[in-house]
């Protein structure tokens, strides 16, 4: 994948009204992010079910979120959501509550996959990727290695001007969330307002927002230091081996995307099976090799080579230490709070 495929800004009041079209297969329909599972994923599950699935893209969380509630849910089987997208489907009775007896490849989850704080059990979602977000840095032009997001916040003289952040409300947010001790969920007005300040103050010494291209920008050396996701970085490392990753003292957020069967999906069985392909170390294991981004499935990170965990250490991250890091949760009415912060923190 060469682009992040997601983003979990949360909810907007025009998100939930907004309606792209609904998608009008008669076959089983499943939307994910371009470039989110082997190209030819659909076809091969055809071949081997009989079934007759279709895929649709979806760009961001926010794009299916409103054709999902728009609808009710009607015209979707299986969606790929991040993980707070999936609580607000089950919160608004959209998701189905998953009968595990028809996954039979679930076995091959992680323990921990089991435990996510958004799904306790797995009962509405399945995760298929999980990861951190850090700092990706060039080690040839640091003089020393960043250990904190003040290093981001606050960059050294030589290094103002040659760092990016992400401009994605969950994760602009979340580092400066980080930086002070606080929640990466943190809905208290005055500790948000705290938060503003600080970034509005680092947003002075940014080469730019930027979710897509940072990568590039250490790659080219217009960037030193860059907010990035662990996946993301991989790409810049596997074009220049200068580039490191590193989370921070203060930690990461745990970042999960899901795969929801929607309740009022008219192809119950076919979107179990497709849940269930995926499941299929093989299948999922083709996430972890191609887009560089850890899968919760345990014989499928077993299966990467050992060449590959060298050259991108951040795929050796165990599930008991991604665990460690808060999980981004639904934050309801205090996304509100969020977006209003973020426009004033951009208009500054």
């Amino acid at each position: 994948m060469g682009m992040k495929p997601f983003s979990t800004t949360g909810l907007s009041a025009l998100a939930l009204l907004a309606s792209v079209g609904v998608a009008g297969a008669e076959g089983l329909v499943v939307s994910n992010w371009d470039g989110y599972m082997a190209g030819d994923a659909i076809d091969t599950f055809n071949a081997e079910t009989g079934n007759e699935a279709e895929l649709v893209l979806h760009a961001t969380n926010e794009e299916i979120m409103g054709k999902l509630i728009a609808s009710k849910g009607k015209g979707y089987d299986v969606v790929f959501v991040s993980s707070p997208f999936a609580e607000v489907l089950n919160n608004l009775g959209l998701a189905e509550t998953l009968d595990h007896s028809k996954l039979p490849n679930i076995a091959n989850l992680y323990p921990e996959a089991n435990q996510l704080s958004h799904d306790p059990g797995n009962t509405f979602s399945i995760p298929y990727a999980w990861g951190t977000t850090g700092l990706c840095y060039r080690s040839d032009l640091l003089a020393e290695e960043p250990d904190s997001w003040m290093d981001l916040l606050q960059p050294a003289e030589g290094v103002s001007g040659k760092t990016t952040m992400l401009a994605t409300d969950r994760w602009l947010l979340g580092a400066g969330f980080l930086a002070k001790g606080y929640s990466v969920n943190e809905v208290d007005p005055e500790k948000v307002a705290e938060v503003r300040d600080l970034l509005i103050d680092a947003k002075g010494t940014l080469l730019a927002y930027d979710d897509t291209t940072f990568y590039s920008k250490l790659v080219s050396g217009e960037a030193e230091l860059v907010h990035a996701w662990d996946g993301w970085c991989n790409y810049g490392i596997a074009e220049n081996a200068d580039i490191k990753y590193v989370i921070p003292e203060e930690g990461s957020d745990l970042w999960v995307d899901t795969m929801v069967i929607l309740k009022g999906s008219e192809n119950k069985d076919a979107a179990y099976d497709f849940v269930n392909f995926i499941l299929d170390a093989k299948n999922h294991g083709w996430a972890a090799e191609n887009i560089l981004y850890k899968v919760p499935n345990k014989p499928a990170m077993e299966g990467l080579s050992a060449e590959m965990i060298e050259t991108f250490p951040n795929m050796a991250m165990t599930p008991a230490e991604m665990l460690e890091f808060e999980q981004l949760r639904d934050v309801g009415e205090g996304q509100r709070l969020y977006a209003r912060t973020v426009s004033e923190i951009k208009a500054n």
